[in-house]
């Protein structure tokens, strides 16, 4: 991980699920400043970076944003919030519904993501453009 990475918020994600995948398009699609950076659950910057069973589990997105981080609908809500714009609306619609009602739709789309969206036998090759906002 490279100095201005490790400043950089981090969208750790599960580099073989389909919806993740879309997710972190749609992130680099509207993140213009190229605020944050991505690492796949299976790399060596999440297993450096943290809890074992977070890695392990692979079921949800995870935000980590200077020594805080954020899993399942949390991490969503503030993804929104640093898209900016019309995107920080949605994070804080999002935040006004209790955080148990927020996870259980968390937990619902995640049980069923591979059978909806697919699973990819390796995890995301970010193309040229895109390399330097992802790490291993």
């Amino acid at each position: 991980m490279t100095v201005a990475a490790e400043s950089k918020p981090i969208l750790f994600f599960d580099g073989v699920c389909g919806l993740c995948n879309r997710f972190v398009d749609f992130v680099l699609k509207h993140d213009r400043h190229g605020q944050i950076v991505f690492a796949p659950l299976q790399g060596a910057t999440a297993a450096a970076s943290l809890p074992e069973d977070v890695v392990q589990k692979l079921d949800t997105v995870v935000f980590l944003d200077g020594n805080r981080w954020r899993i399942r609908s949390s991490a969503i809500v503030r993804i929104f919030w640093q898209l900016g714009g019309v995107w920080s609306i949605l994070g804080t619609l999002l935040w006004l519904i209790p955080k148990p009602v927020r996870d259980l739709g968390y937990k619902t789309v995640a049980r069923s993501r591979y059978r909806l969206f697919g699973q990819k036998e390796t995890c995301r090759l970010p193309t040229p453009a895109e390399r330097a906002r992802f790490l291993d």
